[in-house]
C-alpha cells in the first residue's frame, strides 16, 4: 500500500488508517518539501509525481494499492499513468482534479504580488503541544480525529536550526507554491482517461471553491476513467480521512476486496 498526503501535511497523518492494515506492507511518503523530505517551492505538480516515480523505480514496486488524499491523490493518478504496472488499483480521497474549465485559463491563480494566504502561516512553535493548543479548536482542525490531529502536530514540526523550539516541516512558502501551481498539470484529465485500472474516487460535499472544506473534485472524473467508480459522500468534508480514519479504512478495504 502506497499512501500520499495532501498539501501542507505529511506521511504520518495516515497512521490511524494504516493501523487497520497490520498485515500489509505500507509505504507512506513525505512528498517534496513536506515532512522529512527536502525541496523548495514547487512550480509544476509533475515535479512531485516525478519524485514518486523515482521511488517506485528504486523500490521495484508493482501491483500496489495506491491511497491518496487531495494533492497526493492527484499525484498517484499521474504516477499510475507514468509507471504502468506500479498500481493494481487506486483509492483517491477527493483528488484535486477539477472540471475541464478550471485548466483553461492561462494565468496563474496567485503571484509574487498576490501570494496564497498559506504563505503567511505561523511557522514557529515552542513545541508540538503549543501547536496543538493553537489549532485544536480552529476550523478545520476541530473536525479531525484526536489521534490524527496529534500525529499532524507531532510529526509536522522539525527542530529549529538554532535549537530554539520547532518550525513547520512544510514551510509556508512551499505550501503556498503548491496552491499557486494547482493549474500546472493541465493534462491530468487526459491522464485520467488513460489509466485503465480500478480507481475509486471518493468525493466529499461540494459547497464552492472558496470553502476550504468543500470538495474540489470534478463530479465527472470517475465516469471519464475506464474503470472509475464514484463514491459520493456528502456527509464528509474534504478532510474525510482525518475526520474518520476508520471509515476511510473501510472504504480502502472495500476497494481492495472488490
Amino acid at each position: 500500500m502506497i499512501f500520499a498526503h495532501a498539501t501542507g501535511f505529511h506521511a504520518r497523518v495516515f497512521d490511524a488508517i494504516i493501523a487497520h492494515f497490520p498485515d500489509r506492507r505500507v509505504i507512506s511518503i513525505d512528498l517534496r518539501g513536506h515532512g522529512r523530505s527536502t525541496g523548495g517551492p514547487i512550480m509544476h505538480w509533475n515535479e512531485i509525481a516525478s519524485d514518486v516515480c523515482v521511488l517506485i523505480d528504486q523500490l521495484g514496486i508493482e501491483s500496489a494499492v495506491g491511497i491518496g488524499h487531495s494533492m497526493g491523490a492527484h499525484t498517484l493518478l499521474q504516477v499510475a499513468h507514468d509507471r504502468p504496472g506500479a498500481f493494481a488499483r487506486l483509492v483517491l480521497f477527493d483528488p484535486v482534479i477539477l472540471a475541464p474549465e478550471f485548466y483553461a485559463p492561462a494565468e496563474p491563480l496567485f503571484s509574487a504580488d498576490n501570494p496564497h494566504p498559506a504563505a503567511r502561516r505561523k511557522r514557529d512553535f515552542a513545541s508540538p503541544e503549543a501547536m496543538m493548543e493553537r489549532f485544536r479548536e480552529r476550523d478545520p482542525y476541530d473536525l479531525f480525529d484526536a489521534r490524527v490531529f496529534e500525529d499532524y502536530c507531532r510529526h509536522g514540526l522539525l527542530p529549529r536550526a538554532d535549537g530554539e523550539g520547532c518550525e513547520l516541516a512544510c514551510p509556508p512558502e512551499v505550501e503556498a507554491s503548491v496552491y499557486a501551481s494547482s493549474r500546472s498539470n493541465a493534462g491530468i484529465l487526459e491522464t485520467a482517461r488513460a489509466v485503465d485500472i480500478p480507481v475509486w474516487v471518493v468525493r466529499a460535499r461540494h459547497s464552492g471553491l472558496n470553502d476550504f472544506k468543500s470538495s474540489p473534485t470534478w463530479s465527472g472524473l470517475a465516469a471519464s476513467m475506464p474503470q472509475g467508480r464514484d463514491l459520493y459522500r456528502p456527509d464528509r468534508t474534504h478532510f474525510h480521512p482525518f475526520e474518520d480514519p476508520e471509515d476511510a479504512a473501510n472504504i480502502i478495504r472495500a476497494a481492495i476486496d472488490s
